[in-house]
Order: structure tokens, then sequence, then C-alpha cells
């Protein structure tokens, strides 16, 4: 299963967005909410957007990996998504608009595609 791998490095990354909330809700004494800190607030977007949009993706990618879509495409798409999850991720946080747009677009990407994918292998 290629798409386990992507899950794994998404798994760890998504522990990488938790820890920095933690680190940062720790320097600045902030326990419930974002305490109007700008950091605190793009720490805490920046893991929830992630764990709004890898969940639902992966689910798309392991049903197109599993209807047999060739194993470079299952490659590519979770690729995308592993790329554009770091992009958007680390753009947020240091308020980078180019490089969490560009993380985006492949994450919605890649989301279009296996959805059309898995539509495509139905009617064949």
């Amino acid at each position: 299963m290629i798409v386990s791998s992507f899950a794994a490095i998404l798994a760890i990354l998504y522990i990488q967005l938790s820890f920095r909330v933690i680190k940062i809700r720790k320097a600045k004494q902030i326990s419930l909410g974002d305490g109007g800190d700008a950091s605190l607030q793009a720490a805490i977007r920046a893991h929830g957007n992630f764990i709004e949009y890898v969940p639902f993706t992966l689910i798309l990618l392991f049903l197109v990996e599993y209807q047999g879509l060739s194993s470079h495409y299952c490659y590519i798409l979770g690729s995308m998504l592993l790329l554009g999850r770091f992009c958007h991720s680390y753009g947020l946080a240091d308020n980078v608009m180019k490089l969490r747009a560009f993380g985006m677009i492949l994450t919605f990407l890649t989301l279009v595609i296996s959805a059309f994918m898995l539509l495509v292998t139905q009617v064949m």
C-alpha cells in the first residue's frame, strides 16, 4: 500500500503542528482559545486546516489505490498532498501567502483528481 506511507508521513507532520501549538501556548501562557495572539492563531489554524483536509483526502487516495490506480499515479497524488500540506502549514505559520496558496492549490487538485479518478473507475 502506497498511501499508507504517505499517511504515516502526514501523521508525523500533524504531530509537529500539534507541538507547535503546544509550544506557543506554553510560551504565551494561554491555555484556552488564542488570547488574541497572532502567532497562536496562525498555529491553531495551520493545525485545524490540516485536520480538516487530510483525513478525507487520504480516504480518497486509499480508495483510488484500492480500485487499482497505477502506482505512479498514487505516488504523484500522495506527493501532491504531502507537499501541499507542508507548504500550506508553513505558509500560514510564517505568513507567506504564496506558499499558503500553493499548498491549498495542491491539496484541492489532489482532492479533485482523486474524486474524478474514483468516478472514472466506477464507470469503466
